[in-house]
């Protein structure tokens, strides 16, 4: 007799993501339940991220995913009985099957998708909510509705402008609850839509990749002077944080740094960050430096840490050996987890664990090439992280995660918030 946990059938094909670019997408079924997941995809990605394995032929130019796609079949094989609650054992075997150290030989797009859809499939097993099976799985049972970061004004690798950073981001803190951040973040986007229009015109409220409006501005200061406007024309006055992605490894040069028309070293560039720091109510600088500049990222962490977190995507890219030398040296206090850097659940949770212990925030990210897929939604509930970035409101990748988040507040959990020393825009 098979158990209704027992993994019985694993399939996978290759669907389009965002983007119109393959992506790997995964069902899993067990003797009484199924899981369906499927894999994002980044543009600005770090060096050190586990690796996304494409097809390098012809077909998609070159980014097709059946190579992935054929692994899942011989991962099948290895889990074909196996206990779908079993997390942890499942994604070891893979871990063990690919035999490298950033998933070089299956792909992290293939692994992911069978972890994601396993758990998936595991909850739906015993009929129950997802965010409550992966808190079982992780440890925690204090489930809270995070705090999103809708980026809403984009520069860098995101867009075509001359921005340098790469993401100007809005964070309600001061909200009640999740429904009311969402209803503040979509009303201060098209506060925001109506002054873009007005000063750059109709091509300024274009949106990009993740939602975000990509105007012609050349200083981070025109894109923070416009967000703290759209805040104020949406009335909503001290609820709202700015936070930044600068993404700084694309406008590094050796040792230097390029931003809004000046070069300048670790030193100048940390002070420059001071300043915005001083005159805007930003909450939050994501990536302030290059991914190995751990000891600018130190210096900046000790100047304005206690009232700004800094946050590591490129530096530590989900990765335990990574974020363990970044805490040995107090670079950055936030890790921003991505599990297509790292290529399975259990070794997302590892570096989450490894983060909490050491006193750092966590951040649930999206990628710039998303699907419909809202795990990340149940994953930032369900390990009690209190943040999530997910891109504007807008466009129905980006949505997907909020609605998801909509439903989940129906079993009154409570809103995360922030409390910050700078409380938002007066």
């Amino acid at each position: 007799m098979i158990g209704k946990y027992e993994i019985t059938d694993i399939k996978a094909r290759q669907i389009l993501d965002s983007r119109g670019n393959p992506t790997v997408e995964c069902w899993v079924k067990t003797g009484k339940g199924t899981g369906i997941a499927s894999v994002p995809s980044g543009a600005s990605t770090g060096k050190h991220e586990a690796v996304e394995l494409r097809d390098g032929e012809k077909e998609y130019n070159g980014l097709g995913v059946t190579k992935a796609v054929k692994n899942i079949s011989r991962i099948e094989a290895k889990l074909m009985g196996h206990d779908a609650r079993d997390q942890d054992g499942i994604d070891r075997i893979m871990m063990e099957m690919d035999g490298t150290p950033n998933k070089s030989h299956l792909g992290a797009n293939a692994t992911l998708a069978v972890s994601m859809a396993v758990c998936r499939a595991a909850a739906s097993s015993k009929e129950g909510e997802v965010y409550d099976h992966i808190g079982i799985i992780y440890g925690a049972r204090n489930f809270v509705l995070p705090v999103p970061f809708f980026n809403v004004i984009n520069g860098g690798q995101h867009a075509g402008n001359a921005l340098d950073i790469q993401e100007f981001m809005i964070a309600p803190i001061g909200a009640e609850s999740f429904s009311e951040a969402l209803r503040i973040g979509s009303e201060v986007h098209h506060s925001l839509k109506g002054i873009l229009h007005s000063k750059y015109g109709v091509n300024a409220v274009n949106v990009g990749d993740e939602g975000g409006f990509a105007p012609p501005m050349k200083k981070s200061k025109e894109a923070l002077d416009a967000l703290v406007a759209a805040v104020k024309k949406s009335g909503h006055y001290k609820k709202v944080g700015i936070c930044m992605d600068a993404a700084a490894t694309s406008f590094q040069k050796g040792k230097k740094y390029k931003l809004d028309g000046k070069v300048m070293d670790a030193e100048g560039l940390t002070e420059y960050y001071e300043s915005l720091a001083a005159k805007y109510p930003i909450i939050a600088i994501e990536d302030p430096f290059g991914e190995d500049d751990y000891d600018a990222f130190a210096m900046l962490t000790e100047r304005i840490g206690e009232n700004v977190q800094i946050t590591g995507d490129d530096i530590f890219v989900t990765n335990n050996e990574r974020l363990k030398d970044g805490i040995m040296c107090r670079a950055g206090n936030a890790l921003l987890l991505k599990l297509n850097q790292i290529g399975t659940i259990i070794e997302a949770f590892d570096a989450a664990h490894l983060a909490r212990h050491a006193g750092y925030s966590i951040m649930v990210s999206h990628r710039s090439g998303e699907t419909c897929d809202p795990f990340i939604a149940d994953l930032a509930v369900g390990i009690g992280c209190g943040q999530i970035k997910a891109g504007a409101p807008c466009r129905g990748e980006r949505l997907a995660k909020y609605n998801q988040l909509l439903r989940i507040e129906e079993h009154d959990l409570p809103y995360a918030g922030m409390d910050w020393r700078k409380k938002g825009v007066e």
